[in-house]
């Protein structure tokens, strides 16, 4: 039986409530099929910390020894689930981690390349998210702030195991944005999770990703 793990964010920037772990703490023990592979979920939520969070992530995969790896991060003000393929070596943030940390210009691996590709099937992931009449768009950047750090350093850790591995964004819940005069879009929690069903579905089906034009942003 092949391993997923899925990982979310604890709150973060004074909220109470992160989609990212709402979302992938309701597929705790979840057990499936997908390409003729049986799998079972495992579920972890990981601090919001630079560099705590990249080797808590790190210890996780020496732990669970898992095949398929999605980390899941708040995306606050997109309207879709974004599907990452790219993270870069920097770590540049607007804003200040859990612990207060908020580094600007820092490399997150001091030999590492500039950037990782996800090597989950990003486009066949959104084409099947859009088929189930989900919001989705492959994204062509993770930002600079903590889900970067951790996309970044799950692809460095992982770069020569054999595990399927990238990173996911998702939009602010409906209670995130209530009386906001903003008025930023958001999902509902069940259609986050439905998305991150297929992603991980997907993952386990897809042999090759598609190619096709269309279907990025950001």
């Amino acid at each position: 039986m092949k391993t997923v793990l899925l990982t979310g964010f604890e709150p973060f920037n004074k909220a109470t409530i992160n989609p990212a772990w709402e979302a992938v703490r309701a597929l705790e023990g979840w057990q499936g099929e997908a390409g003729g592979h049986h799998f079972r979920v495992e579920v972890r939520q990981l601090p919001c910390v630079f560099g705590d969070a990249n080797e808590a992530i790190a210890a996780l995969v020496t732990e669970l020894h898992p095949d398929v790896v999605i980390a899941v991060g708040q995306a606050g003000g997109r309207a879709e689930i974004s599907v990452e393929r790219v993270a870069i070596n920097v770590d540049d943030a607007s804003i200040v981690d859990n612990d207060g940390q908020q580094p600007v210009d820092v490399r997150i691996v001091d030999d590492g390349p500039a950037a990782y590709f996800s090597t989950l099937p990003i486009k066949a992931i959104v084409r099947a998210l859009r088929d189930r009449g989900l919001i989705a768009g492959v994204s062509q950047t993770a930002g600079t702030f903590v889900c970067n750090h951790v996309f970044y350093g799950l692809m460095h850790h992982v770069a020569a195991l054999p595990i399927k591995a990238g990173f996911i964004h998702v939009p602010f819940l409906p209670e995130q944005v209530e009386g906001r005069l903003d008025s930023p879009p958001s999902m509902a929690l069940d259609d986050i999770v439905a998305g991150i069903r297929i992603a991980v579905e997907m993952t386990l089906g897809v042999a090759d990703d598609v190619v096709e034009v269309g279907g990025a942003t950001h």
